[in-house]
């Protein structure tokens, strides 16, 4: 096993993830996991399909149940299934997840300022709803403009800013955003991926990006992760790993970017290679 952050919960930790395993059967989507998230920190879990990544941040989120490990958040550890409404909304104040279809993630019959008012009543009842939600369409780019509209009048990119506003609400310690920008032009993610990294040094908020993108690991994060089957290959600073990496997968995973010179068949068979081994 290579050498990776314990997951402690050591002061100036945000998130700490200890030991965390899952399986579905005789399949071990999640094996040993174990990372930790700096406050006001940027770390990205990359990896293939299958690679256990996305199982991993719904275990961090509380969408599904380890079957061993600790997710401690604050220093509070998060055991178990939320009880009572006081507790789930706790837990949702601390860590809010946005995915990659905002669509599908937003209620199609209320409008954008209905959205992120539902939200802030749910969560802090006696606040000025009506400014709060001024401030958040303004600090994802969006303006007042946007309220009254329906998810399916936005184009993709203003629906995940709206996605990334509701998350806000909240006022989180962490934001997961899983495969947040794949669904996105090119130039779009660069808008949504610098707008990130504006609202992460205004408010001090920790990122846990899962994505099977390079480049926005590269532009984004702090550290990385890297998970193939279940288990981390390879982690560290994100400009460390991904200038020399050490594991066989992760430099097949930079190698299978494409690029001038960029051969095919050579990936291919060190993939061979690697599945053999």
């Amino acid at each position: 096993m290579p050498d990776r952050p314990t997951g402690s919960a050591e002061p100036g930790n945000v998130l700490a993830v200890t030991g965390l395993s899952r399986a579905f059967g005789a399949v071990r989507a999640v094996d040993d996991v174990s990372f930790t998230l700096s406050a006001g920190g940027s770390l990205g879990i990359v990896g293939e399909s299958g690679s256990g990544k996305t199982t991993t941040a719904r275990i961090v989120v509380g969408l599904e149940q380890a079957d061993t490990g600790e997710v401690t958040v604050r220093g509070r550890p998060r055991h178990g299934r939320a009880r009572g409404r006081a507790e789930r909304l706790a837990r949702a104040r601390e860590i809010q997840m946005v995915f990659q279809d905002p669509y599908l993630s937003l209620d199609p019959r209320i409008t954008v300022e209905a959205a992120l008012r539902e939200t802030l009543r749910l969560h802090f009842p006696h606040l000025d709803h009506a400014r709060r939600i001024a401030e958040l369409l303004d600090q994802v780019g969006l303006g007042t403009r946007a309220a009254d509209a329906l998810p399916r009048h936005l184009s993709g990119g203003q629906r995940q800013r709206v996605a990334i506003a509701r998350a806000l609400a909240v006022e989180p310690a962490v934001m997961v955003l899983d495969e947040a920008v794949a669904a996105l032009d090119v130039s779009v993610q660069a808008q949504v991926l610098n707008l990130l990294a504006d609202i992460r040094a205004d408010t001090g908020i920790g990122y846990l990006f899962i994505t099977h993108d390079l480049g926005v690991v590269r532009s984004v994060t702090d550290e990385v992760v890297v998970m193939r089957h279940g288990r981390i290959v390879e982690a560290g600073p994100t400009a460390e790993v991904l200038a020399a990496p050490d594991h066989p997968y992760t430099r097949l995973l930079l190698e299978s970017v494409p690029r001038p010179g960029w051969d095919p068949d050579r990936i291919a068979a060190a993939r061979r290679a690697l599945a053999a081994g």
